[in-house]
C-alpha cells in the first residue's frame, strides 16, 4: 500500500460522553498504556536521556507515569479515553465488579 493513499478512519467517538465514575478507569489504562510503551522502548534497547536521541535510543519520558509532564500523561490518557468511547460505540457495556487492581 502507498503511503501516500493513507487515509486514518477512526470510529467517531465525537457522540460519546463517559460517565465520571470512569475516570479512575480512565487514569488506570492511561498508566497502562505508558508503562506497555516503555516496556516496548526498554525491549528495543532504549534508555532514559534528558533529550530524545533516536541514533543513541534515549528518550525523556523512559519515567515513571507520574513524573511524566501533564502534555504526556494528556497523549496517554486520549489514549485511554478514546478506546472506552470505542467500546460503547460498539454497542459494549462496561461495568464495574470491584477494583481488583491498585495504583
Amino acid at each position: 500500500m502507498n503511503k501516500e493513499c493513507y487515509h486514518p478512519k477512526p470510529i467517531d467517538t465525537s457522540d460519546v460522553v463517559l460517565p465520571d465514575e470512569l475516570n479512575e478507569l480512565v487514569e488506570l489504562l492511561a498508566r497502562n498504556v505508558h508503562d506497555n510503551w516503555a516496556i516496548g522502548r526498554f525491549n528495543e534497547g532504549w534508555i532514559y536521556g534528558c533529550l530524545r536521541d533516536d541514533v543513541l535510543k534515549q528518550h525523556p519520558c523512559l519515567v515513571d507515569y507520574s513524573e511524566l509532564s501533564e502534555r504526556e500523561k494528556a497523549y496517554d490518557r486520549n489514549t485511554a479515553l478514546e478506546t472506552l468511547k470505542v467500546i460503547i460505540k460498539l454497542g459494549r457495556n462496561i461495568v464495574s465488579i470491584g477494583s481488583k487492581l491498585s495504583s
